[in-house]
């Protein structure tokens, strides 16, 4: 009996967790939903209501798809690299299939904002990319420094030593991070108008609004693909050890 009533305790913690999971899986689809439904209403008002810059004028409207996209990158590889700091502080194998996911929800973003840098590039100079400009090298050091994550990752056998590469790489590749986003704070020349400062938002109610649901909507949109990619990473591990244990 004593045995049944230590092990009860144990049996409801997992179960908590089991449903837990069961409801934020079922969730990604709704959040998904709605972020989608709020990137619809903040492109409308970003074409329609905000009034154009002064300097770029009509063009300068990619500015609430691009600069969100950057920071949701961001966030990604920050979540990453708390995944792999968790796994290193605490041995817990779990934090290595997040922290990779994570990883690889970042670089898809990281490439979209290469995209729609490109495109702003290209109307607001006239080309498509600039080798001279410092701040849009770093940023590309930094997407290809994650895209050889994956070099690393799939070039050693599964177990505790690839999960334990991958978290280093996860955790070091943090650094370059805030080095990018103070990259274009401190430049001598800003190609990427600094419109935060310690004064505040430097633009209009209008354009922080949309600012805030575009970045609100891809932040949303990020997490809920991250959902679903790791519960279905998750499954296919389990499929995977339990065709290798028969």
């Amino acid at each position: 009996m004593d045995d049944i009533s230590q092990a009860l305790p144990l049996v409801t913690r997992q179960r908590h967790r089991l449903d837990a999971r069961r409801l934020r899986i079922a969730a990604a689809p709704l959040v998904a939903a709605c972020s989608c439904a709020t990137l619809l209403v903040a492109a409308a008002l970003a074409l329609l209501w905000v009034p154009s810059d002064a300097d770029q004028g009509f063009s300068q409207r990619i500015f609430y798809l691009h600069v969100p996209i950057a920071l949701t990158s961001y966030a990604c590889f920050g979540a990453a690299a708390w995944k792999a700091f968790r796994l290193l502080a605490t041995g817990d194998e779990r934090r290595d299939l997040e922290s990779y996911t994570a990883v690889h929800i970042g670089v898809i973003f990281g490439l979209l904002t290469l995209v729609t840098g490109s495109i702003w590039a290209r109307i607001s100079w006239g080309i498509w990319w600039s080798w001279s400009e410092d701040q849009l090298v770093l940023f590309l050091v930094i997407f290809l420094f994650y895209c050889a994550y994956f070099m690393l990752r799939f070039a050693v056998e599964p177990g505790t030593r690839r999960s334990r590469l991958s978290a280093v790489y996860a955790l070091f590749g943090a650094v370059l991070v805030p080095v990018s986003f103070l990259a274009i704070r401190l430049a001598p020349r800003y190609i990427h108008p600094v419109v935060f400062t310690m004064s505040g938002p430097q633009m209009a109610r209008s354009m922080l609004l949309v600012f805030c649901l575009s970045l609100a909507g891809l932040l949303g949109l990020a997490g809920s693909l991250y959902r679903t990619e790791l519960g279905g990473r998750r499954i296919d591990r389990r499929l995977r050890e339990l065709r290798s244990g028969s």
